[in-house]
């Protein structure tokens, strides 16, 4: 049994509503659930056509509001995104730097968790399986 992809990740937040707001308006993605019918609220974001979400969470004691760190989110066109993002209110860390292998920049949402922006130079190649990879 190979485990395919990241499903959810997990966001430590003070108040759901405010980093739901900040993940719909202010980064532009989608609501995938907003269900309040046990004993937890259960929030779930994600980037539109993206594989993995983002569960919006209060109750992890270890895992207190802003320690989510180094998440990188992907991009084709950095400048672009830079731009809307920037005009929709995210405070960007630095402006773009160039990398070894990537341009890049970052931001927090509003509990100070952090997120890579970044665009490759060239697009990464994936083996079809890491079995076939090794043989």
């Amino acid at each position: 049994m190979p485990i395919d992809h990241v499903q959810i990740v997990s966001i430590p937040v003070t108040d759901q509503d405010r980093a739901r707001d900040f993940y719909l308006n202010a980064l532009g993605w989608e609501l995938i659930s907003d269900n309040d019918e046990g004993d937890r609220r259960w929030v779930e974001v994600a980037p539109k056509h993206g594989q993995t979400s983002f569960a919006l969470v209060t109750w992890f004691d270890t895992m207190p509001p802003g320690s989510l760190r180094g998440v990188v989110l992907d991009t084709d066109d950095i400048e672009r995104t830079y731009e809307e993002l920037a005009e929709r209110g995210i405070v960007f860390e630095t402006p773009i730097e160039e990398g070894p292998f990537s341009r890049v920049t970052s931001f927090a949402d509003p509990d100070g968790n952090t997120f890579v922006l970044h665009q490759l130079y060239q697009p990464r190649t994936r083996p079809v399986s890491f079995a076939a990879a090794r043989s």
